[in-house]
């Protein structure tokens, strides 16, 4: 079995030193065997705030890590950096590749960089994104779950979030579902949940799953969703693979104590096809 901690928006600049705590001891206490990063590391996007992200990333002693930037991650106010080079301090920190892959014998990850200079908030994928990723997805073994990060979602459960969704997400999804993928796994909204778009987008070719991850370590909660982040366990299982999502909410075990915990908030259960 396969576990993977995915973590976005930590907006560092804007980290909670309790929270952060918290989320070391999860990953002590569940050994996760890959980290998935995605998006917003930073708040602003300095050289300070992404060697902080790295650092923290670093102790989360995590043997494999897998990350993209996202919209924040790129500089705002300092207008020939986000020109000239928007990545350089995400770079730095993180490498030199803004799409990478990891790929081991029970996973397929494959990256798309959705964050364009010109764009403040939003994020797009092009075909020519869309056909690499399916390139690699044909790659992928029936042992392996394939999974795809994008920074801003491809489904959202409500109209109000709906111009944050990803431009180019229909026949991005159309191709990915068609060319083996599982899920579809990103951030942006700070609002953790669950999707099978297979029963909210007609004519998939087969069962493909959203699964967004909330507000990791940051200030920046939303009202209905506090600090939270998923760990995703799969199994390969001869009689069928099997993948479960869970939930982790940061708790305050005492109402007003200084240090909390993340708890287990909810789960899901998906059921990758394999025919």
């Amino acid at each position: 079995m396969t576990t993977l901690l995915q973590t976005s928006d930590m907006h560092f600049g804007t980290e909670q030193p309790q929270v952060m705590q918290a989320l070391l001891s999860l990953s002590d206490e569940k050994k996760p065997d890959v980290l998935v990063v995605s998006g917003d590391i930073t708040q602003r996007a300095t050289p300070a705030q992404f060697s902080r992200a790295r650092a923290f990333c670093d102790r989360l002693g995590i043997a494999k890590m897998l990350t993209l930037p996202g919209n924040h991650d790129i500089p705002l106010h300092n207008l020939f950096a986000r020109l000239v080079r928007p990545y350089a301090a995400y770079q730095q920190a993180f490498g030199m590749v803004l799409e990478p892959e990891l790929t081991t014998p029970e996973l397929c990850l494959v990256t798309v960089n959705t964050t364009r200079w010109w764009r403040h908030k939003n994020g797009e994928v092009s075909q020519a994104q869309i056909t690499r990723v399916c390139e690699q997805l044909s790659r992928a073994t029936l042992q392996q779950l394939r999974v795809v990060v994008v920074h801003q979602p491809v489904h959202v459960p409500r109209p109000q979030d709906e111009h944050d969704r990803l431009r180019g997400w229909q026949p991005a999804v159309r191709a990915w579902a068609a060319a083996g993928a599982d899920i579809v796994m990103g951030g942006h909204i700070h609002l953790p949940y669950v999707c099978e778009l297979s029963l909210t987008v007609a004519g998939l070719s087969r069962r493909l799953w959203c699964v967004q991850a909330g507000t990791a370590v940051s200030s920046r909660i939303r009202r209905e969703a506090p600090n939270s982040v998923n760990l995703l366990e799969f199994s390969p299982d001869t009689a069928g693979p099997c993948c479960r999502v869970e939930r982790w909410d940061y708790q305050q075990v005492v109402p007003g104590a200084v240090a909390g915990r993340f708890a287990l908030a909810h789960t899901s259960v998906l059921n990758p096809q394999r025919n």
